[in-house]
């Protein structure tokens, strides 16, 4: 009974703790690859769904097969949408920064030059 008691203490502590604890600061690149990671997710789901419909495509063609060839009457087939393939995962390339690309002062003019003075 006390470890259990003494168990549930420690865990209530240690989850106010971590609730005190400040959100991480990302920067920029960690952002970018969370968003990388985000994305190639979502496009994992597209591509799972894409293969489920076929899945189930093929199986009610199967279905309709199978019962032609017992001979009994079949429902006619509700039309539904073709499946969506979602192609490969492409990603954009990051952006190169400003300063990189064009320098941000632009250059001063070249003077012109001065005529030579008569001595």
């Amino acid at each position: 009974m006390k470890k259990t008691f003494l168990l549930m203490a420690l865990v209530a502590v240690s989850t106010a703790a971590l609730a005190k604890l400040p959100a991480p600061v990302l920067d920029d690149a960690a952002k970018a690859k969370a968003e990388e990671a985000k994305a190639k997710t979502a496009h994992a789901g597209k591509v799972d769904a894409y293969k489920l419909c076929l899945s189930m495509d093929k199986a009610a063609v199967n279905h309709q097969k199978t019962l032609a060839a017992a001979g009994k009457a079949a429902k006619p087939a509700t039309a539904t949408p073709p499946c969506a393939d979602p192609g490969a995962f492409v990603w954009p390339a990051p952006a190169a920064p400003a300063s990189a690309a064009a320098p941000a002062v632009p250059a001063p003019a070249p003077a012109a030059a001065a005529p030579a003075k008569k001595s």
